[in-house]
């Protein structure tokens, strides 16, 4: 299946009417950036970088695409003959998945001409709008969660695909495992579960239950202990397992004193192994909440794949630059709407940071010689930036090069490589960036 038609129609509108007007083949630069973070962000993290590349190789119009736009009479033929051949062959830079980033960084640079690079916006925003959305509220519960373990449980809160870009997402942006079989098979997310109270009713009696999970199981499984009344489902429990029971799960009630009564429970029957795993709807605020309790990991599902209120990040496609057909100068181009302003010309993104490797700002460079970019490396690295022991880490890296992508930012070494960086990324932001109250972003944005 191509991936051509998941996108507007006014995209294919507007090559139509370039071709047509002898700028369609302009050579341009299109940018992805934010003009602002969701209320109350103090940072957000990039991702869906990978799935983009894959869905870029696929973006094709077949037999049966060009049939459907010709019955439809979206453009002329002679758009339809253009669009058979369509293969991007620019360039894409950008942020590497798993990277930081703030009001104006430069996310994406997409090169070529008007016609191919305008027909990827809508991909390109429905893919990284959504995951980094996902992303950056993950990566505030796992600030949030003080270093326990967290599972993404979300699948039945989202459409299907999304469910898989949000277990994918939430996986590099700290998340250990996710509840989704096929975003495991396809990335390599660790998957977990074992029961719902479904199955707890389904026998004539949780005792029941609980033995034939553990005897299908075994005794490190997780039991689910509310499903009635929890002080005697913990007792049961441990009488079915034995002490060495994984964990049990509380999926209700009034989460801080019931820890605190299930942890001294186990505890006085001598399981003092087991752990506890928490759910219910759980928000970063209320992860934070937590972390005086006794809690050894926590699920959560609705508020990361929604991104905890904002499941949209607010990444918007803008051409910035073009230059002649026959070669020259680039121009930068913005437009100038009241409250949507922006900055022409084509920029690369770097960070500075101090003597002890702390980020003090991000630095937007804007550059209209499209000079190559470096291939941005590991979070730990930078250049010395003055004598006072500061040092600026390149933040833009090739991702597509002649219409070809990297394959190192593919696949599930893809995903894993997005997940260090950005546990490395989020490492060297200043503690304020933690904070889940509002406030301003982390980082002022300082063009150069």
């Amino acid at each position: 299946m191509t991936t051509s038609l998941l996108t507007d129609r006014y995209e294919l509108t507007m090559i139509d009417a370039a071709l047509h007007s002898g700028r369609g083949l302009r050579p341009c630069v299109f940018e992805v950036f934010a003009r602002r973070l969701p209320a109350g962000r103090r940072f957000g993290v990039v991702a869906g970088q990978g799935r983009l590349l894959d869905a870029l190789s696929e973006f094709r119009f077949d037999h049966d695409d060009l049939a459907w736009l010709a019955e439809h009479r979206v453009v002329s033929s002679s758009t339809l003959a253009w669009l058979a051949d369509y293969r991007f062959s620019g360039s894409i830079t950008g942020y590497r998945e798993g990277e930081v980033y703030f009001p104006g960084s430069p996310l994406l640079t997409v090169t070529g001409t008007f016609a191919e690079a305008v027909v990827l916006e809508t991909l390109v925003l429905s893919t990284l709008n959504y995951d980094s959305a996902v992303a950056s509220a993950a990566a505030r519960m796992v600030a949030a969660s003080d270093g326990r373990p967290l599972a993404e449980m979300g699948s039945r809160r989202t459409s299907e695909a999304s469910a898989v870009a949000a277990a994918r997402a939430a996986h590099i942006a700290g998340f250990d495992a996710t509840s989704n079989l096929e975003a495991g098979r396809r990335w390599g997310v660790p998957t977990m579960g074992t029961a719902a109270h479904s199955f707890t009713l389904l026998h004539d009696s949780e005792e029941e239950a609980f033995r034939a999970q553990v005897e299908t199981l075994g005794a490190g499984t997780t039991l689910l202990v509310d499903t009635f009344d929890v002080e005697r489902g913990v007792e049961t429990a441990v009488r079915v397992a034995g002490t060495a029971l994984g964990a049990v799960r509380l999926d209700s009630g009034d989460l801080p004193p019931l820890v605190r009564q299930v942890r001294a429970q186990l505890d006085a029957l001598g399981a003092t192994e087991t752990r506890i795993t928490v759910t219910s709807d759980l928000t970063e605020h209320t992860i934070a909440g937590l972390r005086g309790s006794p809690v050894d990991s926590f699920g959560v599902g609705t508020s990361v794949v929604t991104g905890s209120g904002s499941p949209a990040a607010g990444l918007v496609y803008k051409l910035v630059a073009h230059q002649s057909p026959e070669g020259g100068d680039w121009t930068p181009v913005a437009k100038a709407s009241p409250g949507k302003v922006s900055r022409g010309g084509t920029k690369r993104g770097e960070r500075l940071r101090d003597a002890h490797g702390r980020a003090i700002a991000e630095h937007v460079i804007i550059d209209d010689t499209r000079d190559s970019v470096p291939d941005g490396g590991a979070a730990s690295g930078g250049a010395p930036a003055d004598e006072g022991g500061a040092s600026i880490r390149p933040l833009t890296v090739p991702l597509v090069t002649g219409g070809e992508a990297g394959a190192r930012w593919q696949g599930t070494e893809g995903v894993q490589l997005a997940r260090a960086h950005c546990a490395d990324a989020v490492a060297e932001l200043p503690a304020e960036a933690m904070r889940l109250g509002d406030g301003d972003p982390a980082l002022p944005t300082v063009y150069k």
